[in-house]
């Protein structure tokens, strides 16, 4: 382990017992809000980490599978909790945030880092898990905006919204399997993973201690993020929307935000649109569908009706990704585009 890895797991470690206990005393609201958020986003680096060090002794194709999917493990528990406290738009921004920071804000940099780090300005990668990303956004936003068209119009299956999302979320893991199959029994998977085959820095033994610790940790800080959430978001002025849709967003896909901007500034262009887009595939067709039917154990149901604009801008968001990277290439004013996309929705939820 590097001594740059264990000043983070201290700072993580720190700043979760820092949480730990403003959650458990009168302390200031904001501050314990601060405080979670901070965690979160340590905690999902952990759990990336040793999801790195475990899936090194399966090969770069899994390891690479690994990381997108344990990685959302923060996303996974805010959903849980705040559908436990009847959080219903708390629970559906931070997922659809997921999609819109990872989809605009961090591909966007990754594509200035990139364009940026090539000798013609023009940042060049694999067609395939691009194609295959947008295929899947696509499907999952069907979903999504035929529930929508249902509401808007009041039609005789708006009075089956759970019904049709628990379809919905059927048909969509089915889907993603299918794709998860192929892709990682194919050879761009082997290129494509996003994970550059290197020696484990520690044991095996450790870093599944590692990954059971951050796992158990984002279970206790997403609750404690809940409990602050409220009183927080009355403090500063905020709606829920933007402490779902842009602050948990951005704090539990922190490992992507990072990660892929510097594979990308090393000219490693594969792998870093790789981190990105497996993380928007795995959020979009399989982790919300798959909290869609987790919410059924709960009193309060997560389903794909989302307020219109949402909607909208899920729409855009599919077809600007798939414009912009389909064909393998991608400029710096496109990842601009994207960025500025990301801040005027912000800016939305931020106001609504």
């Amino acid at each position: 382990m590097t001594r740059r890895e264990q000043v983070f797991l201290a700072a993580t470690a720190a700043i979760t017992a820092v949480a730990g206990v403003l959650r458990y005393t009168d302390a200031n609201a904001v501050l314990a809000f601060a405080a979670a958020t901070l965690a979160l986003a340590g905690l999902a680096w952990v759990v990336a980490l040793a999801v790195e060090q475990v899936g090194l002794r399966f090969g770069p194709a899994v390891t690479g599978f690994m990381q997108a999917t344990l990685g959302n493990l923060p996303e996974f528990f805010i959903v849980l909790f705040a559908l436990g406290s009847g959080e219903v738009v708390v629970a559906q921004t931070s997922l659809i945030g997921s999609i819109f920071a990872n989809a605009l804000l961090v591909l966007g940099l990754v594509i200035v880092a990139g364009s940026i780090r090539a000798d013609d300005s023009c940042m060049r990668f694999g067609r395939r898990l691009p194609q295959d990303t947008a295929t899947l956004l696509f499907v999952s936003v069907f979903v999504i905006v035929i529930i929508g068209l249902s509401i808007a119009s009041s039609d005789r299956a708006s009075h089956h919204i759970e019904g049709l999302s628990n379809v919905g979320a059927i048909c969509l893991l089915a889907v993603y399997g299918a794709w998860a199959w192929g892709y990682l029994r194919s050879g761009t998977a082997t290129t494509e993973s996003g994970i550059e085959e290197t020696e484990a820095r520690f044991p095996f033994g450790v870093a599944v201690f590692l990954l059971a610790m951050a796992a158990t940790g984002a279970a206790f800080v997403s609750d404690w993020f809940i409990h602050a959430l409220d009183p927080a978001v009355e403090s500063l002025g905020i709606s829920k929307a933007f402490a779902g849709l842009v602050i948990v967003a951005i704090a539990g896909n922190a490992v992507e935000n990072s990660s892929g901007i510097y594979l990308a500034a090393k000219g490693k262009s594969d792998l870093a649109i790789s981190v990105v887009k497996n993380s928007v595939a795995q959020i979009a067709a399989f982790l919300f569908p798959a909290l869609v039917l987790t919410s059924l154990l709960f009193t309060t149901h997560l389903t794909f009706a989302l307020a219109p604009v949402y909607i909208g801008a899920l729409f855009l968001t599919a077809i600007a990704v798939w414009q912009i990277t389909g064909d393998g290439e991608a400029q710096i004013f496109e990842g601009l585009a994207l960025i500025a996309i990301y801040v005027v929705l912000a800016a939305f939820t931020l106001y609504d």
